[in-house]
């Protein structure tokens, strides 16, 4: 991955995900693009918002290009003593985050879109966050969600979640996770959702391992997999270990493992927070 997008609207959330953001760029010897779509109301009929002066419309995208230097110094002044400082340039554009986005997408080659989200005491409520929701549907980029509570520290472990019925599939989808795991050069670790499927435990790591070292022949790094039972699918917590796992990796595709915790409420055990960003891809 050579370059990161990071959407920012200027909030303490958005922020916290620009710096988490920043310090992956880091890690991943990346290049940064700060983005931010200028909402005008005058732009968008009907959005129910105090009407914005047309005259007044420069001035407005002025004062986002000038949050976003300040961000920009911001991260900047945190990387002082850092051998690699990520080049960093901006998109601050009227429209809707989509449109903005599209267009941005469209014009520069991005690997990785980063954004902050708003985390509850479930992920349904988690990921169902509108803003959060739009970009799961939209985005044919690969997206980290950072929740509030995730704290940066240098990535050692991704752990790709999928479920025992659609496992052996969801590998072929998995490229872009081997190739950032290998940048990182971190562990890469598979645990698997119990869905009721009809193979034994031992089958199942039979096929999984065969599947493993295809994948291996076929030039996909092979770098410490461990097959991992998890819960069942409402305790989605179950699936990962907090100290042991940095970011978390789901295929979005219809029917698998994150489709279900999508869409239905309750994939969580409550009073329990999303402590670690998700990685999503489009399957």
């Amino acid at each position: 991955m050579k370059k990161l997008l990071i959407l920012t609207d200027f909030s303490a959330i958005a922020s916290h995900a620009a710096g988490y953001g920043y310090e992956l760029a880091i890690q991943l010897k990346a290049d940064v693009i700060l983005c931010n779509a200028a909402i005008i109301a005058a732009d968008i009929p009907l959005a129910g918002l105090a009407a914005w002066p047309l005259e007044e419309r420069d001035t407005y995208l002025q004062n986002s290009e000038d949050e976003i230097n300040l961000l920009k110094a911001q991260l900047e002044q945190c990387n002082i003593n850092s051998k690699y400082r990520p080049a960093m340039n901006f998109v601050t554009d009227p429209g809707t985050l989509v449109h903005v986005l599209d267009d941005t997408l469209n014009e520069t080659k991005v690997d990785l879109v980063v954004m902050g989200a708003h985390s509850g005491d479930h992920i349904h409520n988690f990921l169902l966050d509108n803003r959060c929701m739009n970009m799961i549907k939209t985005m044919c980029k690969p997206l980290l969600m950072i929740p509030p509570g995730a704290k940066f520290s240098a990535t050692r472990n991704i752990n790709f979640v999928t479920d025992t019925v659609h496992c052996i599939d969801e590998l072929k989808f998995i490229s872009s996770i081997f190739s950032m795991a290998k940048q990182l050069d971190v562990v890469l670790s598979i645990s698997c959702a119990e869905e009721g499927g009809k193979e034994t435990s031992s089958e199942l790591e039979f096929r999984m391992n065969n599947a493993l070292l295809k994948l291996s022949n076929e030039g996909q790094p092979f770098i410490n997999y461990a097959v991992k039972p998890g819960g069942q699918i409402g305790n989605f917590d179950a699936l990962y270990k907090r100290g042991e796992t940095d970011i978390l990796a789901v295929i979005s595709r219809p029917g698998n493992f994150f489709d279900k915790v999508l869409h239905e409420k309750g994939t969580t055990s409550p009073g329990h927070q999303l402590a670690v960003p998700l990685l999503i891809f489009k399957g």
